[in-house]
């Protein structure tokens, strides 16, 4: 059953980890993890690579299906109270507002609850935001393989009570990336949906 009273803790869940994920992989973000260090960069950050998963039609993708199209990416899940269906709706907003750029992107939702995540679930699900968006589902092993390569934190919540009713912990970020796969920009938690469209349209 999904509860109310459990938002506030969704929210904060990801606040925090998206906070950790900053502290603890701050190259990654192009931040110094300590005053006056120096780090060297090859110019290109480590997220995003090749993934192997199943579409909310049923078939078969990898990164390359999405070739010649901007990738915004969000990982989720279906039974997520508030975080996810806030963030899903802001990267709808925004698509609206850039209006026929928006042809020019692919919003992807990827769960990382892929046990209660199906094809059908996500099929349902993914009619409630941007008539573009595609889900994506797979097995335990493919959606640890693409949480890896995007740097996504994730875990079933420790005081879960049973094996259907339960929440994850997860990072909330929404990842921009261009037509070869190739990380662009990444937008934390609480974006505003013109502030996302304005700077997606900066790499249009």
């Amino acid at each position: 059953m999904r509860s109310s009273v459990l938002i506030p803790l969704c929210v904060a869940a990801g606040l925090l980890v998206g906070g950790s994920l900053l502290f603890l992989f701050p190259q990654v973000f192009g931040l110094n993890p300590t005053p006056g260090a120096q780090i060297k960069s090859s110019g290109k950050a480590l997220i995003g690579g090749p993934f192997s998963l199943i579409d909310h039609k049923g078939k078969r993708v990898n990164e390359k299906s999405f070739a010649g199209k901007y990738m915004l990416i969000y990982f989720g899940y279906t039974y997520c109270p508030d975080v996810c269906p806030t963030e899903l709706q802001v990267m709808s907003a925004a698509l609206d507002t850039l209006g026929e750029d928006a042809k020019r992107i692919q919003p992807v939702f990827i769960t990382i609850d892929p046990d209660r995540d199906t094809v059908s679930v996500l099929a349902e699900y993914v009619t409630n935001f941007h008539s573009s968006f595609v889900g994506l589902t797979g097995s335990e092993e493919e959606i640890r393989t693409a949480t890896k390569s995007y740097r996504v934190y994730y875990a079933k919540a420790k005081d879960a009570k049973s094996n259907k009713d339960y929440l994850m912990d997860h990072s909330s970020i929404i990842y921009l990336m261009n037509e070869r796969g190739e990380f662009v920009k990444h937008f934390s938690f609480g974006v505003n949906p013109d502030d996302l469209a304005t700077e997606i349209k900066k790499f249009l």
